[in-house]
């Protein structure tokens, strides 16, 4: 049996997703704690055994007789913006603290979602060797408290103290794909260009207030919903392999490729429109991001991610451009 947390969201369900289809697994219990009226959607097409709410999962371990093979562990409060930082200590480190202990004590692989956000700036880069982890400075509390638990584990494991047989931790980049209109102004930009080209006829773009950058020319590891499901399933088909791990590309990509990609998949004209950055992301926002691979191909995984405009061209024409559009 394998317990997947945010089993509901983007990356969760879409490893669902992956585990059915690809893996011909449906031993799954799904956790999570549903807040949009329509997210419900993204479980109708997959095969699982049980949904628990997230508040229930700990007394159900606890009591269950089923053998458990993994704990994915993506729930999370998962945006940027978020202030209360009360509320990400709660959810995104001690929810956190509590599952590791678990699969500690019983003996079961423990595979969780960080965050590329640990990088803050991207002022030491973006290497996800553990020796650096201290050295990194993340923009928002979100991106902390991700930050802290890569730091709690490792301090877990420097000291001997429990841990997981097996456990690793993945910095997402920019994931983008089926399943995310839930998170609403958190989705990707993918998703907000396609929204805004069909009502608007333009897609808006943030200007640039960084010298070097031009308009829509600032870099991210865009990284398709899929390729980012395939890394997990990589690892949870290989426990030798523990530590934390980038799930990108590879390849920085420009905000104004992207939206291009979502117009032309459209067989529609490009129209950008460039538009002043909201005020609450001053100071928070990266430029550039593309993650360092080498640790996942060290690893075994040597699968092709799709290209920039191979993903979006899939997210549009086989998802967001259908009357069903969920996966």
């Amino acid at each position: 049996m394998i317990v997947i947390t945010g089993g509901a969201g983007m990356i969760g369900s879409m490893i669902a997703w992956h585990l059915n289809t690809v893996l011909g697994r449906d031993d799954i219990v799904i956790v999570d704690h549903i807040h949009h009226p329509d997210q419900w959607q993204n479980l109708v097409k997959r095969r699982y055994v049980n949904y628990l709410d997230k508040d229930e999962l700990m007394a159900w371990l606890e009591t269950s007789s089923t053998k458990i093979d993994a704990v994915i562990h993506m729930g999370a409060i998962s945006a940027t913006t978020e202030r209360d930082f009360n509320k990400l200590v709660q959810d995104n480190i001690h929810y956190s603290q509590n599952l590791w202990a678990w699969c500690a004590t019983h003996e079961v692989p423990f595979l969780y979602a960080s965050s590329a956000a640990t990088y803050g700036a991207g002022e030491h880069g973006y290497n996800d060797n553990e020796a650096m982890v201290d050295t990194f400075r993340p923009l928002n509390g979100y991106g902390y408290s991700k930050q802290f638990f890569d730091q709690w584990a490792l301090r877990q494991v420097k000291e001997k103290l429990p841990a997981p047989p097996q456990w690793c931790s993945f910095k997402f980049f920019n994931v983008y794909g089926p399943n995310e209109y839930h998170k609403e102004r958190m989705a990707s930009v993918a998703l907000h260009s396609f929204n805004q080209y069909r009502e608007l006829g333009t897609v808006k773009l943030f200007k640039s207030h960084k010298e070097g950058y031009e308009d829509g020319m600032q870099l991210r590891d865009f990284v398709y919903v899929k390729d980012a499901a395939a890394v997990v399933a990589h690892f949870l088909t290989h426990p030798e392999h523990s530590g934390i791990y980038n799930v990108g590309t590879g390849k920085a990509r420009a905000f104004k490729d992207l939206a291009t990609a979502v117009m032309t998949s459209q067989e529609k004209k490009a129209s950008i429109t460039f538009i002043d950055m909201p005020q609450d992301l001053h100071g928070k926002y990266q430029y550039f991001t593309e993650a360092n691979m080498a640790k996942v191909q060290a690893a075994g995984y040597n699968q092709s991610f799709y290209t920039l405009e191979e993903g979006v061209r899939d997210y549009v024409q086989n998802y967001l451009s259908q009357p069903d559009p969920y996966c």
